[in-house]
């Protein structure tokens, strides 16, 4: 399983747990991304800056260190 698919699943739980409005925040992080969440499978490759940049802006939009 890839590392951007584990923190997809963290997110998705996140987004769970807190009720949040998943269109919005997945739509935030796929603008500070570049990557659409739903595409994300166990199969993506784990690119060091993709992986950088998606830490990032679930720390940013979430507030969620991965």
């Amino acid at each position: 399983m890839s590392q951007l698919y584990e923190m997809r699943l963290r997110v998705e739980e996140k987004i769970k747990a807190d009720g949040l409005d998943a269109t919005d925040v997945k739509g935030r992080l796929g603008l500070k991304t570049g990557m659409l969440l739903a595409l994300i499978s166990a199969n993506t490759p784990d690119h060091p800056e993709k992986v950088a940049k998606f830490k990032l802006a679930v720390k940013e939009v979430l507030n969620l260190a991965l």
